[in-house]
């Protein structure tokens, strides 16, 4: 069949076994090819091609409701519900989106970005089912790093304690981005590894597979079945949950996959069936990718894996070479440690993590536990380093508040990602943290403009470890400058850029709209004074003064959501003076910004530097009248 013709995952329950087999081959090849051209999540989605055609093979989206934790995995389900031919579009400006999207498709029922959510929404849409009397099944899909996730394992505890039945799909490929780490990840392990127990699952799954006496066979031999995997795995943490556990399952077998699936729906009561997956299967650069390269991806050559997105010379990632000047001080400093929370990758720690593997910690997907943790060390007199995605350390905000800085303990936190990040979308960028960070007592705030000043920012936190430190880094690269372990920086001070003496409009901003801010006014007709407002808490008061006031306009420039942000601050700041004083703020409103490239998504929010300009010139004209 032409993949490009379905419409609906009805079709499915029509074909042999040997036809979802060549489908799955079908669906692999054109991941491989559609993704080389845009770019994605590619090997999550090759890893769970069988599992998804399972699944709707087996039930019957949209009444039974089948969702996937973060979403990211869910492209073989936009296939199989009628979405192939938007896949040139995906994760573009008002193209189909990289995660399920609610308003895309009757089939998509959950909404994800961030990890370890789904399992909470299963119990409540089978609680909602059963008060309604209806009869349908839920059907999570949750990863194995997922499955350490704060949110499942209390939704885990609640399932576990009642009689709302949900189908947990465990999909276990063993990686997170990169590899899984922690006690669970071992726990199955355990499982995999255990030949004793596989051959007598073997063996079971063999008498299971018998007809109608299957049911009976199974129930009066399940008392057996938990005694084998307690004497041989030692313990079932499901059980101990309350849960049935079935598995582990090759989740690219689908005589398996049926089998097991038949076995759940026949179940009155909750159950985890331990799906084994191949992450990236059926694309080798892919499937033997260990530190999660190819977990999302820019377009690619496929014969050679290599990356056609042109490199600029000279230039690094903002995480890569934050990542290497704290190696720098990591060699000279032994109470430096550093954390993340599995992102070793993502923030470029790969070089970190060989060069000091005893003082470097990836503690799972588990920003919350990285942020207390983190404390913990710094009560010990360590120096924690910690770098979290904007969109992540959200998830922390009372880690950070409670443990962090009710206690004003040192510790550098690197916020990367901030800003909008283009096309994973609203559950990633990174325009908030400013505005939740900010109102927390004790807190350095810093947005470089370039890397030689965070690497004097680093400096500073690691010579007068005394306060808590956050700084913003974005997903732009930038140019890989020489810095040294020994330039410091004076804490709340802001530095005028350009134009200190003679202007006719002050714009403050920060970060790397600094740069770009001096660029675009260079050759402007008019003056324009640039300020670095580099430290956003504590502000530089003393410049904040002699700017509010000069008779000029001041502009606050902005490219994160204005609730909360720096203009936010200083008006506020303005009006407990009772000064009476203009500020034109130009930043994102009070709305979730879509998907898109990131030059468009600034046209789109009128934060681009034509938009900028469009503001300077109306203040200009604004204030001469006045």
């Amino acid at each position: 069949m032409d993949i490009r013709d379905i419409t609906d995952p009805a079709f499915l329950k029509h074909m042999s076994i040997t036809e979802l087999e060549e489908l799955s081959a079908a669906i692999r090849e054109f991941l491989i090819q559609s993704l080389s051209k845009t770019g994605g999540h590619l090997s999550s989605n090759l890893g769970i091609v069988e599992l998804t055609i399972a699944l709707h093979y087996m039930f019957d989206s949209p009444e039974d409701r089948i969702f996937f934790d973060v979403g990211h995995q869910s492209y073989v389900h936009k296939i199989l519900t009628g979405r192939i031919n938007g896949f040139d579009s995906l994760r573009k400006t008002d193209g189909l989106s990289g995660f399920q999207k609610i308003s895309e498709s009757v089939h998509d029922v959950w909404e994800a970005g961030h990890s370890s959510t789904a399992l909470s929404a299963a119990v409540a849409m089978a609680v909602s089912r059963d008060l309604d009397e209806k009869q349908y099944e839920i059907i999570p899909i949750i990863g194995d790093a997922a499955m350490v996730g704060g949110p499942t394992l209390e939704a885990l505890n609640h399932l576990g304690s009642t009689d709302h039945k949900v189908i947990v799909i465990l999909n276990d490929n063993q990686m997170a981005i990169g590899k899984s780490v922690g006690g669970i990840g071992d726990f199955l392990g355990d499982i995999r590894l255990s030949k004793t127990y596989n051959n007598l699952k073997v063996e079971y799954r063999h008498l299971l597979s018998g007809g109608k006496i299957r049911k009976r066979i199974y129930k009066n031999t399940k008392r057996l079945k938990d005694f084998v995997k307690r004497g041989v795995i030692k313990h079932s943490m499901f059980s101990e949950f309350g849960m049935e556990y079935l598995g582990p399952v090759d989740g690219h077998d689908f005589h398996e996959l049926f089998n097991v699936l038949r076995l759940a729906k026949e179940s009155e009561e909750s159950v985890v069936i331990h799906i084994v997956t191949t992450k990236g299967k059926g694309y080798p650069y892919a499937e033997t990718d260990a530190c999660g390269k190819w977990h999302g991806i820019s377009p690619f050559d496929i014969a050679t894996g290599a990356s056609i997105v042109a490199q600029k010379e000279g230039y690094v990632s903002w995480s890569k070479y934050v990542a290497d000047h704290i190696d720098k001080h990591m060699q000279t400093d032994r109470n430096i440690v550093a954390v993340t929370p599995a992102m070793i990758h993502g923030s470029a720690m790969e070089e970190l993590f060989e060069n000091h593997p005893e003082r470097c910690f990836d503690v799972g997907i588990a920003e919350e536990h990285a942020v207390t943790f983190g404390a913990g060390l710094s009560l010990q007199g360590k120096k924690p380093f910690l770098s979290i995605y904007s969109t992540f350390l959200q998830r922390s905000y009372d880690q950070i508040n409670h443990d962090i800085a009710r206690m004003n303990l040192p510790c550098l936190i690197s916020v990367d990602r901030a800003g909008l990040v283009g096309a994973d979308g609203p559950t990633h960028h990174g325009v908030f943290d400013i505005s939740f960070l900010y109102p927390i007592p004790n807190l350095v705030i810093f947005a470089p403009k370039n890397g030689i000043e965070a690497a004097a920012f680093i400096n500073t936190a690691f010579k007068n470890f005394r306060h808590p430190y956050i700084f913003r880094i974005s997903r732009r690269l930038i140019l890989n400058a020489k810095a040294d372990t020994t330039a410091i920086l004076e804490l709340g001070t802001w530095v005028i850029e350009a134009n200190e003496t003679s202007y006719e409009a002050t714009i403050l901003c920060y970060g790397d709209n600094v740069e770009d801010v001096i660029s675009h006014f260079k050759t402007y007709k008019r003056s324009i004074r640039v300020i670095n407002a580099r430290f956003i808490k504590p502000m530089d008061y003393t410049m904040l003064n002699t700017v509010i006031k000069d008779s000029g306009p001041l502009i606050v420039y902005e490219t994160d959501i204005k609730a909360g942000g720096l203009a936010s601050n200083i008006a506020y700041y303005i009006a407990q003076k009772g000064i009476r004083k203009r500020i034109y703020s130009i930043g994102i409103d009070d709305h979730f910004t879509k998907q898109g490239n990131v030059s468009d998504l600034y046209t789109y929010e009128n934060i681009d530097l034509g938009s900028l300009q469009k503001v300077v010139e109306e203040s200009i004209s604004g204030e001469r009248e006045n």
